[in-house]
């Protein structure tokens, strides 16, 4: 009978953990030159290059007018949309928890929408802080229907479905009743990032790092929340302003990355299931994996829809439901979905 093989000592699984992330940061990067080198209009590699350095050369507006910001705004609403998968489920100890479990990107998505119906609001300056808005309203709501500060995973979740459900209806209703917001918001409910500028990125920025900073400080905390709450308790935390905490770094990464980007499905929901298979449940690594290989995956998405559809494009929301759906379902098959 073969004897079993002892697990590796602490150590050796932090050096691997620590070698798996700075191969993560390796795919980052090599994901973000193909980003800005390939496109729907094809560039050789050496006119990319002269358009990124060249403020002369006639390629300077396509690099950093369109592919520059475009990817910079793919790695920040990747990054945003997976460490929030990450912490939701987390937070309410749900394996097919995403951004949009607990209504917030729902409740932002309706936020936009009633601005670009009801007030004429067309720009991301006037859209974010509607999402941010609509976002912090329908966390505000689900918190307190949820029990308040007796609130428990279970009764968010189901608050939150029921709020995602209605506010979604709602923002059918609102485009199918207004033509005109209709055109101005098919591309955005699809979920793209071909409307980047510089002025998108500069403007979610700050929430999105603001709410990676919370998320990653409170990892430790919400280690010790996954006991329990008495086990929490018992070990100095305090379970309630846990929650409240990263429910409003849920609500800056969601909102920002909403607005920017609009809902982008599969991205919060698969990375963290990946990710878990290399780090396990500690969120001390899972969160910083998940920051680095959510915009692999979404970056990626975006490059491949700009190829598979030239002379136009496929959106990214599209690109990821249809590869996410399947893969979810691969992993499902191979018995890697497991509770966080």
């Amino acid at each position: 009978m073969t004897p079993a093989v002892p697990p590796p000592p602490r150590s050796g699984r932090a050096a691997l953990r620590a070698a798996g992330l700075v191969v993560a940061l390796l795919l980052l990067v090599a994901v973000t030159v193909l980003s800005i080198a390939v496109g729907a209009k094809q560039l050789p590699l050496a006119e990319v290059w002269h358009g990124l350095l060249d403020p002369d050369s006639a390629e300077y507006a396509v690099v950093h007018r369109m592919r520059l910001p475009r990817t910079l705004l793919g790695l920040l609403a990747g990054a945003a949309l997976g460490v929030a998968g990450a912490v939701m489920q987390a937070l309410t100890r749900n394996p097919l928890a995403d951004p949009g479990l607990l209504g917030i990107n729902a409740g932002a998505a309706a936020a936009v929408a009633t601005a670009a119906a009801f007030l004429g609001v067309t720009a991301i300056d006037g859209y974010v802080w509607f999402a941010l808005l609509g976002a912090a309203a329908v966390t505000a709501g689900v918190y307190a229907v949820g029990g308040g500060r007796a609130a428990t995973p279970a009764r968010l979740a189901l608050a939150g479905a029921a709020l995602n459900a209605t506010l979604y209806s709602y923002v059918s209703a609102v485009m199918l009743l207004d033509a005109a917001s209709l055109d101005r918001l098919r591309f955005w409910t699809v979920g793209s990032l071909a409307s980047a500028e510089t002025a998108t990125v500069l403007r979610v920025l700050p929430f999105i790092g603001a709410g990676l900073l919370v998320a990653l400080v409170a990892a430790r905390p919400l280690n010790a929340l996954a006991l329990g709450d008495d086990s929490a308790r018992a070990l100095g935390a305090r379970p309630a302003l846990i929650r409240a905490v990263v429910i409003a770094a849920i609500t800056l990464l969601c909102g920002a990355a909403t607005a920017a980007c609009g809902p982008i499905v599969f991205v919060g929901l698969l990375v963290p299931h990946l990710v878990r298979a290399l780090t396990g449940p500690d969120l001390r690594w899972l969160l910083p994996y998940c920051a680095l290989l959510a915009p692999v995956l979404l970056l990626g998405a975006d490059v491949l829809g700009r190829v598979l559809g030239r002379p136009g494009e496929l959106q990214v929301g599209m690109v990821t439901a249809v590869l996410g759906g399947p893969l979810f379902l691969w992993l499902i098959r191979r018995g890697r979905v497991a509770h966080p």
